[in-house]
């Protein structure tokens, strides 16, 4: 089973970068299962529905998040309205959508998604890792093919989540700091992994923002308004295979699709 997962889609150029590139990377790799981050697609902060149904539309099955799915509150509503749209499973029960998707591959595979947020620098939520194996032990043993979007800022939180869960999950990817790490690698008990997948968006930028703008709140620590970045535009993404008999991924490479020159 070939998996594809997109690093966040930052604004208007992250998703015109899929929009005019993910057909080719479909024709080209025939994946089984497309996810995709998508907490900053609209003006680099939130999703709106409109464009989780551009998403869908596109092919991309599954659309994960993080800290930042709030930040529209047209969205609220539209979590519970849509399955496939996921927010952090551990952010209390009383939080609009949910966290976990359970579902089948148009060859009829089943499988589960998960999005889970970590805790180190990041809002207060509830143990990543003990929601996660609620969930595990929630899914018991016939859904060998399971996915996690572990959204995290401390690199050491999301290895220690991806060997917390070696062996138990198919694949942890690590999203939220926009920087796409070199250290994919299949775990000892099967569980691909990577601290994080990187970025769809503008790359002559600071995580997807105007340069300028972000050098200067550094320097006179002053509020500011953030400001997509245009140039430089790139898809990082990684290409998983699962052996659906198992749930062990056979395979983990990281993808960078070059959209748009400096």
């Amino acid at each position: 089973m070939r998996i594809l997962f997109l690093g966040d889609i930052f604004g208007r150029p992250g998703r015109e970068a899929v929009r005019d590139h993910l057909p080719q990377l479909f024709e080209e790799k025939h994946f089984d299962l497309c996810l995709a981050n998508v907490e900053n697609a609209a003006g680099g902060r939130g999703v709106t529905p409109s464009l989780a149904a551009e998403f869908f539309d596109l092919g991309i099955d599954i659309l994960t998040s993080g800290n930042h799915i709030w930040d529209r509150k047209e969205i609220l509503g539209y979590l519970d309205r849509e399955p496939r749209l996921l927010r952090p499973a551990n952010y209390p029960d009383v939080a609009p959508g949910r966290g976990v998707f359970i579902g089948e591959t148009r060859q009829q595979v089943p499988y589960a998604v998960i999005n889970l947020q970590g805790r180190v620098f990041m809002p207060c939520t509830d143990c990543p890792f003990r929601i996660g194996q609620q969930i595990l032990d929630d899914l018991g043993h016939t859904t060998k093919v399971i996915l996690v979007d572990f959204h995290a800022e401390a690199t050491a939180e999301k290895q220690a989540l991806g060997w917390y869960l070696d062996g138990s999950v198919s694949a942890v990817f690590g999203t939220h700091t926009h920087v796409a790490t070199a250290d994919e690698r299949i775990l000892p008990k099967g569980t691909a992994y990577i601290s994080d997948v990187g970025m769809t968006g503008p790359h002559d930028s600071i995580i997807g923002v105007e340069t300028d703008i972000i050098k200067a709140k550094f320097i006179n620590q002053l509020p500011v308004r953030f400001e997509v970045a245009k140039y430089n535009v790139q898809i990082n993404a990684v290409e998983v295979e699962v052996d659906v008999e198992t749930g062990q991924s056979r395979y983990i490479e990281r993808l960078l699709v070059k959209a748009q020159s400096t």
